[in-house]
């Protein structure tokens, strides 16, 4: 019995691993330059199967002092299956190595995590791994790639960036790590008045070629602060 435990709690955290290796689950991960100001953002995610599929929510607030940003995100996935979300919390923070107002191009370090306690509906009450608790952490490591195409009214920036997506999962008597090459990359189009929308894909690229990936759209507002 102990060793089907165990086998059982190593096919769970196989299954919790796999889905959605964005920051927070099923949303892109972003990493298009540090902002000036403080921007509030609202994004929805749609995952491929690989990910679980369904369609993830997110609200971000995302703040720049200089050369040093940071964001915090909170967000809910609802995959295709079962009925019920996954909330997860998590954040980045990013460090401009190139770019200034003058400058069109920035380049942007980026270091972030996520905290989730996915659904483990898939045990039975009652069952051999009953209030079996589940924990999943998610650590994009990467640098990233900004353009601004100024326009009259208009601001363009298209970006790219390419990372490192670690991945740590636990469950009582058992955990997993599994490190693998991610690539986000998207527009953002960015109004005089503050207002603006964006888009953008993430994917990250497995062994085995079930390469989960994301898609996710949504509008921001920024302030900007006098001075940054």
């Amino acid at each position: 019995m102990r060793h089907m435990g165990r086998a059982v709690v190593v096919l769970l955290l196989a299954l919790v691993a796999r889905p959605a290796r964005a920051q927070n689950p099923g949303l892109p991960v972003m990493n298009n330059g540090v902002p000036r100001g403080i921007g509030i953002y609202g994004d929805v995610g749609f995952p491929n199967a690989a990910a679980g599929k369904g369609t993830a929510y997110g609200a971000t607030v995302r703040a720049g002092f200089g050369l040093i940003g940071a964001t915090a995100t909170l967000s809910a996935l609802n995959p295709e299956g079962p009925a019920g979300s996954d909330v997860s919390v998590g954040g980045t923070l990013d460090y401009r190595l190139l770019g200034g107002p003058l400058v069109p191009l920035s380049v942007t370090l980026q270091g972030g995590i996520s905290y989730a306690k996915p659904d483990n509906g898939v045990l039975p009450p009652g069952g051999l791994l009953s209030g079996q608790e589940v924990t999943a952490y998610r650590f994009p490591i990467g640098i990233g790639f900004a353009l601004v195409i100024p326009n009259p009214v208009l601001a363009i920036q298209p970006w790219l960036a390419p990372r490192v997506d670690i991945s740590y999962v636990k469950a009582d008597g058992g955990s997993s790590t599994d490190t693998n090459f991610g690539l986000s990359g998207g527009l953002e189009f960015n109004l005089l008045n503050g207002f603006g929308i964006q888009a953008a894909y993430d994917r990250v690229f497995l062994s085995d070629g079930a390469d989960p990936g994301t898609f996710g759209i949504g509008a921001h507002y920024a302030f900007r602060v006098p001075g940054l």
